[in-house]
């Protein structure tokens, strides 16, 4: 009688959810939407650099889009990085002409906000570079409200936001659901590590340091295809994760963890989670 017992009260154990350090946290059936993990869901928070999956987003939907047309680097770029306390980049070289694809990486993997900058500069309108910057920010507000994302909105092309830069751990996760059906977007986030060659202003080519991609799940998790990371005195510690196991892509957000570790372990815990759900 106690085996029986003992083998009738397994399948009835409730799976335990996960306690995470985040204050926010969301996980989905990327194929079925379904959702899996809740803590906190829509609350708005700042987003940091996960803000940049909207900014690569905007890139991946211009009509007609040349991957590899070319970007000069402006001094204005980099002076930006130093501005803000040298924020996250991609060491792009004043003069140097680079792809809109090597931009993509250097958004992506390293965290570029000079690589952002770049991106708006190039695919917003206007005479000048504040109103083609305007004008991107623009075009990332209105993907957000054709995406439905009720909760988001951005004041920056990468994250540096000036108060009014927000989102919540269920927008955020729609937002990577969305990016993710472009096949372009879905190979630079699952890439640990690219070399971009670039084209000197006398027309050499320069061999970049090897950009190196700030999310700590590839090759920690079994499965794991992206999908970005963010952080800021304000955002704290976000990541934006996706992992495939057995035809099952599990995707998701945690906003305002407490640390980088935690921020990965938060992440794992909630896909371990939704992959047994």
């Amino acid at each position: 009688m106690l085996a029986t017992g003992a083998l009738t009260a397994a399948p009835a154990q409730a799976l335990t959810k996960p306690t995470i350090a985040a204050k926010g946290g969301y996980v989905m059936n990327n194929g079925t939407a379904r959702t899996l993990y809740t803590k906190a869901a829509d609350t708005r928070r700042s987003t940091g650099s996960t803000t940049k999956i909207m900014t690569a987003k905007v890139v991946l939907s211009q009509p007609n889009l040349n991957l590899d047309a070319k970007v000069t680097v402006q001094k204005a770029y980099s002076d930006y990085i130093v501005q803000n306390n040298w924020a996250s980049n991609a060491k792009l070289i004043v003069g140097d002409k680079v792809t809109v694809r090597q931009l993509l990486y250097g958004l992506m993997l390293p965290s570029g906000c000079d690589a952002a900058y770049a991106l708006a500069d190039k695919f917003g309108s206007g005479s000048t570079r504040a109103a083609r910057v305007k004008s991107f920010i623009g075009k990332m507000n209105k993907q957000a409200r054709d995406l439905g994302l009720t909760n988001t909105h951005f004041d920056s092309f990468d994250g540096i936001g000036r108060g009014a830069n927000y989102s919540t751990p269920r927008d955020l996760t729609k937002l990577a659901s969305s990016a993710m059906k472009s096949p372009t977007f879905r190979s630079i986030v699952k890439t640990k590590k690219y070399t971009a060659k670039t084209t000197t202003r006398t027309g050499g080519t320069r061999t970049m340091a090897p950009w190196t991609n700030t999310n700590p799940l590839l090759g920690t998790y079994t499965g794991a295809i992206g999908v970005k990371t963010g952080s800021g005195p304000e955002a704290k510690y976000c990541l934006v994760f996706a992992a495939t196991r057995n035809g099952k892509t599990v995707i998701g957000t945690v906003l305002a963890s407490t640390s980088s570790t935690s921020r990965a372990s938060d992440a794992k815990k909630m896909m371990d989670y939704a992959f047994r759900r």
